[in-house]
């Protein structure tokens, strides 16, 4: 296909805004409705403007890239939200109304992306928007609230059946070394089958026969009953694991042996654990921000725990104590030396990228805890792994 050197000189433009119209020329039609789109968002940001830069332009480079500077603009113009996004959803493309979304609501707080309803009825579900929801739903009416379960409920839908599969899988049982007569792909023997029919091996076809196929046996983990506490905190910087810690608590609330309780904490403790079955409904009562009392928190899930030795308690936190440094360790030690297991979690999510504090957690590591970052994935497969073991 010929390039059109047309095409290449509007995405320029797209890219640097308007200081570039002298040498690109001027854009028409959808190209200018674009810039338009591009200038009510990353316009407003003063520093880039003053420089002549406009950042984050999603979707417009050559070649498909996603630039991080664009240089230009007019600023917020008189688009209401609404008419941008309506603007948005007909000019680019799936992933760049993504890009930009994610941006309206995470880089420059938009809040009528989320409180306003003509809005939150035009707007796709994504994580990014229940995050939102949940920064910004103390300023909802009861109107906007119920168009925000809409987001919470997608999303969370999307979560648990991921989560689900992974659970099923932890605590669905483990391969035995025992043969088996039940003949089925899954109990499938490849490494014994091979083994035994070696003999049936051609050189000269380059072939063996199998004779003898083998199965090998699944055991169910033998399960005694155990509790799960998960405790989480609800400040700010901690939303992408108070999602994925309710959504956890849902997907092992139930299983045959396992007793989970799900408790949020800021400066005040409080047990969420009767709307563990409904976690867009706890996301909903969730308050984000606040103190932060962990020691607090760890005592009360003390208080919860039925036998020491078949209890896990997991503090789901980036370790910055409010409250007293040297009573939190020293109610994790309490556990630990009783026999519970602790584990400090800095992240519970999908990236499991950890941000705490590293002296707190060196702290608890000493007093026995297992401090770290886990995806929930991974938390369920260490749950069925200590259960069953």
């Amino acid at each position: 296909m010929t390039p059109d050197p047309g095409a290449d000189l509007e995405r320029w433009r797209l890219i640097l805004g308007a200081p570039a119209g002298a040498a690109t020329g001027p854009l028409g039609g959808d190209a200018a409705a674009r810039d338009r789109a591009l200038a009510w968002l990353y316009g407003r940001d003063p520093g880039l403007a003053r420089r002549g830069v406009r950042a984050g332009g999603p979707g417009t480079a050559p070649g498909g890239g996603r630039p991080d500077d664009r240089t230009g603009g007019d600023g917020p113009s008189v688009l209401t939200t609404v008419d941008w996004l309506d603007d948005v959803h007909r000019l680019f493309p799936k992933e760049t109304i993504e890009r930009l979304e994610r941006d309206a609501v995470e880089r420059y707080e938009i809040h009528d992306i989320v409180t306003d309803p003509a809005v939150l009825e035009r707007i796709e579900p994504d994580r990014a928007l229940l995050r939102a929801v949940m920064r910004t739903k103390h300023l909802m009416n009861p109107e906007v609230l119920a168009l925000a379960r809409r987001i919470v409920d997608a999303v969370v839908r999307e979560l648990m059946d991921k989560l689900a599969t992974e659970v099923r899988r932890a605590f669905h049982g483990t391969r035995s070394r025992r043969p088996s007569r039940i003949r089925n792909s899954r109990n499938f023997d490849f490494r014994g089958t091979i083994r035994a029919n070696l003999a049936h091996y051609r050189p000269d076809e380059r072939r063996l026969y199998i004779e003898s196929p083998r199965f090998v046996s699944r055991t169910r983990r033998h399960v005694e009953q155990w509790q799960m506490i998960l405790l989480v905190d609800q400040s700010g910087s901690m939303v992408d694991s108070v999602i994925h810690s309710a959504v956890t608590a849902a997907c092992l609330w139930g299983l045959p042996g396992l007793k989970t309780h799900l408790v949020a904490f800021d400066a005040s403790v409080v047990d969420l654990t009767s709307d563990v079955t409904d976690p867009a409904e706890l996301l909903m009562k969730v308050q984000l921000g606040g103190g932060t009392d962990i020691g607090r928190a760890v005592a009360y899930a003390a208080g919860l725990v039925d036998n020491p030795r078949r209890a896990i308690v997991a503090v789901i936190s980036d370790f910055y104590e409010g409250g007293d440094p040297g009573r939190l360790v020293r109610e994790v030690r309490r556990l630990v030396e009783q026999g519970t297991c602790v584990l400090g979690l800095a992240a519970l999510d999908e990236a499991a990228n950890p941000a705490f504090d590293r002296e707190m957690g060196r702290r608890l590591a000493d007093a026995g805890a297992h401090v770290g970052a886990m995806t929930p994935g991974r938390l369920a497969e260490f749950v069925a792994e200590r259960i069953g073991g």
